[in-house]
């Protein structure tokens, strides 16, 4: 999936990836409890962190990439 050596970058963002995968997916689990009353106001209620965990994904997609170190490729016979 990933080449290259993962540096501590690379493992920040994959935990803060995390994080904010499972507070989006809880924000809208909890939407369940709202069946029977007013979705919207909850769905207004809940577009802080909404917004909030797009943006953290984002964040740690970004530093999944930026923290890999590309390899680079040996010339054979360089020496």
């Amino acid at each position: 999936m990933v080449n290259g050596e993962k540096s501590l970058l690379f493992w920040a963002g994959l935990i803060i990836l995390s994080l904010a995968s499972i507070a989006l997916f809880s924000v809208f689990w909890s939407f369940r409890y709202y069946l029977s009353s007013n979705v919207g106001t909850a769905f207004l209620n809940n577009v802080p962190l909404i917004i909030g965990g797009v943006v953290f994904i984002l964040i740690g997609l970004y530093m999944m990439k930026s923290g890999i170190k590309k390899e680079t490729p040996r010339m054979p016979f360089a020496d």
